[in-house]
């Protein structure tokens, strides 16, 4: 099943992207470092926060599927960018895991994280370190 996900240029290297299915939009904007303003999303700080936020909702699914208890979760994931060619070269995410998770628990949901989408669809030569920070 497609998702149709649309975008519009409105001048001053911004875009409004507007997701098909609940209308719901969100801006972008280049970056500083790249002729931007910075007052927003850059299409690559999507591809770090698509990461982290993948990660974790794929672990919720996994938790919620198997009966496992699942709280507060966050991420924090910091984009680091080469040049020639301009690209994402690292996207090293932490996560803060809930208390209470068993030993089988914590490498199920790990596993899961290391499987979600984002995680198989970026390029291997993409440094996506992960690591995951339980409070007990």
């Amino acid at each position: 099943m497609a998702v149709e996900i649309t975008g519009t240029y409105g001048g001053g290297l911004k875009m409004e992207l507007r997701h098909g299915p609940s209308g719901a939009t969100l801006p972008t904007a280049a970056p500083r470092d790249n002729m931007g303003d910075g007052s927003s999303f850059s299409p690559t700080d999507l591809l770090a926060a698509s990461l982290g936020s993948c990660m974790v909702t794929t672990m919720a699914i996994v938790a919620q599927r198997e009966g496992i208890p699942f709280g507060p979760a966050e991420f924090v994931a910091h984009k680091h960018m080469r040049s020639d060619p301009r690209r994402v070269d690292a996207i090293p995410v932490r996560i803060r895991m809930p208390a209470g998770l068993s030993p089988d628990q914590r490498a199920r949901l790990e596993r899961a994280a290391h499987e979600c989408p984002v995680h198989r669809s970026l390029l291997p030569e993409i440094q996506k370190d992960v690591e995951f920070v339980y409070p007990d």
